[in-house]
């Protein structure tokens, strides 16, 4: 979506939506298909915060995230299970939760593991 970006909104489980009002503008995260391969892809950057336009009642926030860079090896749901050191990663239990902190450790682990 370029420099604009594209908004991460429509999130309606409240337990991604905390963890989604408690991203800041510059912070990294990772794009995670969370039906059809399950794996981490790529790197994007919060570069606004912002209510949720889809919410109606104004409940529900949403972030701006433009693209940063892409893995150059996926990183399954699988290989993620099969590293003891991601085991307490929210990913392992709740695969389908849109948004979910990770540790610093666990991002290095993670961006090696996808060769970045």
């Amino acid at each position: 979506a370029g420099s604009k970006g594209v908004s991460w909104d429509g999130v309606r489980n409240y337990q991604a939506a905390n963890n989604l009002k408690k991203m800041k503008k510059k912070d990294h995260c990772f794009f995670y298909h969370s039906n059809i391969g399950k794996e981490i892809v790529g790197v994007v950057e919060v570069i606004k915060e912002a209510l949720d336009k889809t919410d109606e009642k104004r409940r529900f926030v949403a972030v701006q995230v433009k693209f940063k860079n892409k893995l150059k090896m996926p990183v399954s749901l699988e290989s993620i299970k099969k590293n003891k050191t991601l085991g307490h990663l929210s990913l392992i239990k709740q695969s389908r939760l849109s948004v979910m902190p990770v540790d610093t450790k666990s991002w290095k682990i993670i961006c090696k593991m996808g060769s970045i």
